[in-house]
C-alpha cells in the first residue's frame, strides 16, 4: 500500500525516520487566517416553493442544515455572531452555504452580517428564485412559461456541480392544459461577472440563463431564475448539481438514483380481466363466466434473460413454489426456470399466496373480516403462515435456487394491516416472521410509505405500478385503465369521480398503451428512480407474458435516464436486502440529524467527522475527486492513503460507520 506523508510541522519528522516507503513533501506556506468551516447549511425560508424544492433536496441527500423561518418573529436574528465565532483561536463559519429566497429577502443589518460573512469564509450563497435583473448580474432577455423546454448543462455547469449530467434536461409538461413551469431567460448584464450554469431556450426568443452564478463585492451567488417544485422531474434532475455547488462538493449527505422492480407470482398462474364484463374471472366475476388465466411459458423466461442482459439490470423474482406443483412433473415453466436458476435474484413470495390476515368473508361486498361465534376476528393462524413461508423455502432448496430466508413477500401483502377491513396486523403475523428467521416483509408503498417493525423484521415499501397483474395484452389493460379511470358516462366504473387522489380521463383508444399508459408510468417510475428512494416497484409474472407489458415501461424509464445521466452515475439495483439496509441507514441519520450528533468540519484542507452519539452509526459522507483517507496523524504528520468513498456522479461518496466518539479524517485535494 502506498502512503503519502504531509509534514505539517518540521518538528517531529525525525520520528518516522525509521519508516520506509513514506514521501516527505514540505509544508504550504498558509497564505490566509486559518479558519474552520462547519459542514451545515443555512436555509431562510419564507415558505416559497423555491426554498421548499431546495430543502426537499437538501431532506432526499441527508445535508445537515438549520432553516430560519422568516416570518416568524420569534426567529433568531441574523447576526455576526449567529453565522460566525472561534473555537480554540480559530475563526469558525457556522455554516458552509445560505439558501435565500430571492436577492434581497434580508435587509438592513442582517443583510450586511450575511454579506460580511460570506465574503469572509468565501461561503456560497443560492438565491432560490428571482428575476433576470441588475441586482443579480442579468439583463431580462425573455419571460414566460416553460413547460416542454429543453434546459442545457453548460460547460461551466458540468464543472460546477451539474458534471452528472449529460447536458439536456428537459421541464415538465405533464398536462397542456396547466401552467407548470414559469421563468426568466437572463443574459449578462454589461460590466457584470455572471457565468451561467444552466441555460434555456425557446422559439423567437435568445437563450438565456435559468441557473447562473453571479460573482461580485466578493462573494458567489447561484441565481436561480427558473420556479421550479420538489416534485417535478426536472427539480430532482437538477437538484444535486445546486447542493453540490452549495457545498463545493464537500458535505455530509450522499445521492444514489435506485431502480429494482420485483415481479411477483412467479410460477402461478394470474386470473384473467373479463374486457366483456369488466372484472376478474375467478376474483369478482359473477358465477357462469369461463376462469382463464395468464401463465408465463419458457418463450417468456428467454425474454427476461435477454432483457435483463442487455440492460445490466436484474428484476427480482418472487416465487410460488406450489404453482409448480400443481402444474405438474415435467412443467415446461419449471424447467425453464430452474435451468436458468443463476440468471435470476429469487425472494420468497410464500409457497400458495393465500391471503395470510383475517379469514375473509365474501357474503358481502366489499369483503369483510370473518368472526366467530363471539364476535372476535378470525385470523389465519400462525401454523399456517409458518407453513407458507418454510415451505416455498424447500420447495427452493430442492431445486438447487438459492433464497435469502431473511426475505419474505406475502400475497398481496396480506398479514399487514390493511384498510378498511384490516386496522391492524394479523397478531399471528410477527412471532411466525420471528419463528422462520424473516427479517424483512415487503408492504405496498401505496398504504405506507415508511418503515417498521413487525416483530424481529422491517417493512420494505414497494411501489406498485400501473401495468395490472390481471392483465397480459396491450388491449386488456387499456381496457381495465379505462374502466377504472372513466366516468360512467364514458362507460367506465366512476371510481376516479368517487376517489379524491384520482382524475377522470378521456377513454383510450387502442393505442392507448403506447401513446398514454407508457408515458404516464414510466414518468411515475422515472420520479421515483430520480429522487434518491430505494423503494423498488412491482409488477407481476403475467405482465412478462403475451405481449410482455412491462418492458415497454421499463425501457422507457431506462431510455431516459441514460439519455439525461452520465454513464459514471448509472441506475443502483439494489437487493431486497440492500434496500431494506439503505431503509435502515437512512432513518437512523435523519435521527442524528434530528439530536445533532454529529460534528463536521474543514479545517487546513482536512475534514474531520466526529460521531458524538450513543453508539454506533453509518454516515453518509460526500467529497470530491482526488480526497484522500488519512490512516494515521503522529506528531502533526499525516499518513494519508488510498481515494475516499466510491465513484458516483464524478465525486467519491459512501456510508462510514463510526462508532460512539470515532471519526473520520479526510485531506481534501490541494
Amino acid at each position: 500500500m502506498k502512503f503519502r506523508i504531509r509534514r505539517r510541522a518540521i518538528a517531529g519528522a525525525c520520528a518516522l525516520v525509521g519508516l520506509t516507503g513514506l514521501v516527505f513533501a514540505p509544508p504550504a506556506l498558509a497564505a490566509e487566517p486559518r479558519q474552520r468551516i462547519d459542514l451545515r447549511v443555512l436555509v431562510l425560508d419564507d415558505g416559497s416553493t423555491g426554498v421548499d424544492m431546495l430543502r426537499a433536496q437538501l431532506d432526499r441527500e441527508g445535508v445537515p442544515y438549520d432553516a430560519l423561518q422568516l416570518a416568524d418573529a420569534a426567529r433568531a436574528r441574523i447576526t455576526p455572531a449567529f453565522l460566525a465565532d472561534s473555537v480554540s483561536g480559530v475563526r469558525r463559519a457556522k455554516f458552509q452555504g445560505v439558501i435565500v429566497p430571492n436577492e434581497s429577502a434580508v435587509t438592513g443589518t442582517e443583510a450586511t452580517a450575511l454579506a460580511d460573512f460570506e465574503r469572509e469564509f468565501k461561503i456560497r450563497q443560492i438565491d432560490a428564485y428571482t428575476w433576470a435583473n441588475p441586482n443579480v448580474g442579468q439583463d431580462l432577455a425573455w419571460s414566460g412559461v416553460l413547460d416542454g423546454a429543453t434546459m442545457t448543462v453548460t460547460d461551466a455547469g458540468k464543472a460546477a456541480g451539474f458534471g452528472y449530467l449529460k447536458g439536456t434536461v428537459r421541464i415538465d409538461d405533464r398536462d397542456p392544459g396547466v401552467i407548470e413551469s414559469y421563468g426568466y431567460l437572463g443574459t449578462r448584464r454589461e460590466g457584470a461577472t455572471f457565468t451561467p450554469l444552466v441555460t434555456g431556450s425557446v422559439p423567437n426568443a435568445p437563450t438565456g440563463s435559468l441557473m447562473g452564478v453571479h460573482t461580485h463585492d466578493g462573494r458567489e451567488e447561484l441565481v436561480v431564475t427558473l420556479a421550479a417544485n420538489r416534485y417535478q422531474t426536472h427539480a430532482m434532475e437538477l437538484g444535486h448539481g445546486l447542493i453540490t455547488w452549495l457545498t463545493k462538493g464537500v458535505h455530509l449527505g450522499n445521492t444514489r438514483n435506485f431502480l429494482s422492480v420485483h415481479v411477483d407470482d412467479v410460477l402461478l398462474p394470474d386470473d384473467r380481466w373479463d374486457t366483456t364484463h369488466n372484472c376478474t374471472v375467478g376474483d369478482d366475476c359473477g358465477p357462469g363466466i369461463e376462469n382463464t388465466t395468464i401463465r408465463m411459458t419458457p418463450a417468456d423466461v428467454q425474454a427476461l434473460i435477454a432483457w435483463q442482459q442487455a440492460n445490466n439490470l436484474k428484476l427480482d423474482i418472487a416465487f410460488n413454489g406450489g404453482g409448480s406443483v400443481e402444474a405438474g412433473a415435467g412443467d415446461p415453466l419449471t424447467t425453464a426456470m430452474v435451468t436458468n436458476k443463476n440468471q435470476f435474484r429469487w425472494i420468497n413470495h410464500t409457497y400458495e399466496h393465500p391471503y395470510l390476515g383475517c379469514v375473509q368473508d365474501f357474503t358481502v361486498s366489499p369483503w369483510k373480516c370473518a368472526t366467530d361465534g363471539y364476535g372476535a376476528t378470525r385470523w389465519t393462524s400462525q401454523a399456517d403462515i409458518t407453513a407458507q413461508i418454510k415451505r416455498n423455502i424447500d420447495w427452493a432448496k430442492s431445486k438447487g435456487i438459492t433464497v435469502d430466508a431473511a426475505e419474505l413477500v406475502t400475497g398481496e401483502h396480506s398479514g399487514l394491516k390493511t384498510l378498511p377491513q384490516m386496522p391492524a396486523d394479523n397478531p399471528n403475523l410477527a412471532p411466525a416472521l420471528n419463528g422462520t428467521g424473516v427479517k424483512y416483509i415487503a408492504s405496498d408503498a401505496s398504504r405506507e410509505q415508511t418503515t417498521r417493525a413487525v416483530g424481529n423484521a422491517v417493512t420494505v415499501p414497494r411501489y406498485p405500478m400501473n401495468i395490472y397483474y390481471n392483465v397480459a395484452t396491450k388491449a386488456e389493460e387499456v381496457d381495465e385503465y379505462n374502466w377504472i379511470y372513466t366516468s360512467r358516462a364514458h362507460g367506465g366504473s366512476g371510481i376516479c369521480a368517487n376517489n379524491p387522489a384520482s382524475t377522470c380521463i378521456t377513454p383510450l383508444g387502442a393505442n392507448g398503451f403506447d401513446t398514454y399508459i407508457v408515458p404516464v408510468e414510466a414518468r411515475i417510475a422515472y420520479d421515483h428512480v430520480v429522487s434518491t428512494s430505494p423503494a423498488p416497484h412491482y409488477a407481476h409474472q403475467s405482465n412478462l407474458a403475451e405481449d410482455r407489458i412491462l418492458y415497454p415501461v421499463l425501457d422507457a424509464v431506462l431510455a431516459r435516464y441514460t439519455a439525461t445521466y452520465t454513464s459514471a452515475t448509472p441506475v443502483v439495483n439494489p437487493k431486497f436486502a440492500e434496500t431494506a439496509l439503505q431503509n435502515k441507514r437512512q432513518a437512523a441519520w435523519a435521527a442524528a440529524l434530528r439530536s445533532r450528533t454529529v460534528e463536521a468540519y474543514t479545517l487546513d484542507g482536512r475534514v474531520t467527522v466526529v460521531n458524538r452519539g450513543g453508539g454506533a452509526l453509518d454516515v453518509p459522507i460526500t467529497m470530491p475527486n482526488g480526497t484522500k483517507v488519512i490512516s494515521m496523524s503522529v506528531l502533526g504528520i499525516e499518513v494519508v492513503g488510498g481515494n475516499f468513498g466510491d465513484p458516483y456522479g464524478g465525486e467519491r461518496s459512501t456510508w462510514r460507520n463510526l462508532g460512539r466518539g470515532a471519526s473520520q479524517q479526510l485531506r481534501l485535494p490541494a
